[in-house]
């Protein structure tokens, strides 16, 4: 052993890197070593019970299995071809809709347990179907019992913000045209605008009025329109919106523009009447957020088809009812892992402030869950000057994700990262040992029912809904 180079360490100027041992940093400090601290946590933070159960779900030959599963889901995603094929009533085409049954985003949750966001669109649901005609008339129904509440993914349907779908909307159709599940169809009702909509919670005049209008016009028009036109592929309208700046979430203006260029001469030619399709034209126009309730779907088409692989660790579910957050593992369909529903970061409208705000609500995190949304910020800078943040922000999140997924959806690129593909396939096991959650963009419902969207802002899922899937996994791993 060679000595003096030891003596030359002792007698030099120290400088040492402290990682996160706060006893060890403060003395070297008082030495007057030069201490560069690093924020560092163990695996699993630092729970001996989780490190346990990380080790062995990354330990050969289960770990080879778990790999080998989590990239059969990922070329199922991929290889899935959502396709629109139409539009129809909910009643007539969602499994299992029946005119007392209303369909909710998240988790299961009862009317007792409710937000204020969704008891406001279950009122105005019921008001929009003539069960009741006042808001007290539709809470007491709606507490009797004798309406049926049900989460949309229950029914291969995704919902935003409330997601409340009742009998007589019209909904989007998308059919999985690709792959080996091919045949798949998922539901999402038509985008009504953002302010005082019926998914933030709102339920006046204005807001019934205009589902009337979506019920009685714009959806037998979109309807005709797909019929007398024909299917169009979803997946290449996201890949090119997010070479115009788009992420697929909270910002919307080029993929609704590259849809209204698929529809627009449809429109003209099948739609019907020249004046309910001059109407529906401008409805659309005015809309920035109109194919969010495509890119949805879409990304529920996707992951279904990732559904019930053995072994695998990757998410197919993300979602919100604004009481509980819950997720769902691709190798455990229709299995929720729940937490409480976060407090969202971001930018407040004139006159709101995080006191007004409800916690996160909504089944758009499925865009996240797909891999695009807050994983493709970096593709879509001026969304911080909607969420917040700032641009370095939004290339930082796309980064990150990259280190809690499996792999990249080449079809997916963000320009701003040297057009590599979206970060694709949550892992559950990778969340835990990185100790990193997944981010998500989306809007800010008002607590109180019937006032509306507040803002907008980034969110994460509870730890608590990974921490009772790690556990599941084992158990199922152990069985």
């Amino acid at each position: 052993m060679d000595l003096s180079k030891g003596k030359q360490l002792i007698e030099g100027p120290l400088k040492l890197v402290g990682l996160g041992i706060e006893s060890i940093v403060e003395g070297a400090k008082a030495a007057g070593a030069n201490v560069v601290e690093v924020t560092f946590q163990p695996p699993a933070g630092g729970d001996a019970t989780r490190m346990r159960a990380l080790a062995k779900l990354f330990e050969p030959p289960l770990a080879e299995k778990i790999d080998a599963a989590n990239q059969i889901a990922l070329e199922r995603l991929l290889e899935s071809r959502p396709t629109l094929v139409g539009v129809g009533v909910a009643r007539e085409v969602i499994p299992g809709m029946s005119d007392d049954l209303i369909l909710h985003a998240g988790p299961p949750i009862t009317w007792e347990r409710m937000a204020g966001p969704l008891r406001g669109a279950i009122i105005g649901g019921l008001i929009y179907e003539g069960k009741a005609t006042t808001p007290e008339e539709a809470e007491a129904l709606a507490a009797s019992g004798k309406i049926r509440f049900d989460p949309c993914h229950h029914h291969h349907a995704v919902g935003p913000m409330a997601g409340v779908v009742t009998a007589s909307m019209p909904v989007w159709i998308v059919e999985d045209m690709a792959g080996a599940n091919a045949g798949n169809r998922t539901y999402c009702t038509l985008n009504e605008g953002l302010g005082k909509v019926l998914r933030f919670g709102a339920y006046n005049d204005e807001v019934v009025t205009r589902l009337k209008f979506i019920e009685r016009t714009l959806g037998p028009v979109l309807g005709r329109t797909m019929a007398g036109r024909g299917p169009i592929d979803l997946k290449m309208i996201m890949a090119q919106a997010l070479q115009m700046g788009d992420e697929g979430h909270n910002r919307n203006r080029a993929g609704t523009s590259l849809l209204f260029r698929e529809l627009a001469p449809a429109m003209v030619r099948f739609g019907g009447e020249a004046e309910d399709v001059a109407k529906c034209l401008d409805f659309i126009s005015k809309n920035d957020h109109f194919i969010l309730n495509l890119t949805m779907p879409m990304a529920k088409c996707m992951l279904m088809a990732t559904e019930g692989i053995a072994h695998a660790t990757v998410l197919s579910v993300m979602a919100r009812n604004g009481t509980d957050f819950g997720i769902q593992v691709a190798s455990m369909p229709g299995r929720w892992f729940t937490g409480p529903a976060q407090l969202i970061r971001g930018l407040y409208f004139p006159g709101f402030t995080d006191e007004h705000a409800n916690p996160d609500i909504g089944d758009s995190a499925i865009t996240e869950t797909a891999g695009f949304g807050a994983f493709c910020m970096a593709a879509a800078p001026a969304i911080v000057q909607f969420v917040g943040g700032t641009v370095n922000d939004a290339l930082k999140n796309s980064r990150q994700m990259g280190r809690i997924t499996v792999g990249k959806n080449s079809l997916f690129q963000i320009p701003a990262l040297g057009f590599e593909g979206s970060p694709t396939g949550i892992d559950v096991r990778l969340v835990e040992e990185k100790n990193q959650l997944p981010v998500i963009n989306t809007g800010i419902a008002h607590k109180a029912a019937g006032v509306g969207q507040v803002g907008a802002g980034l969110v994460s899922p509870p730890w608590e809904c990974f921490h009772q899937a790690l556990t599941a996994i084992v158990e199922q791993e152990n069985a």
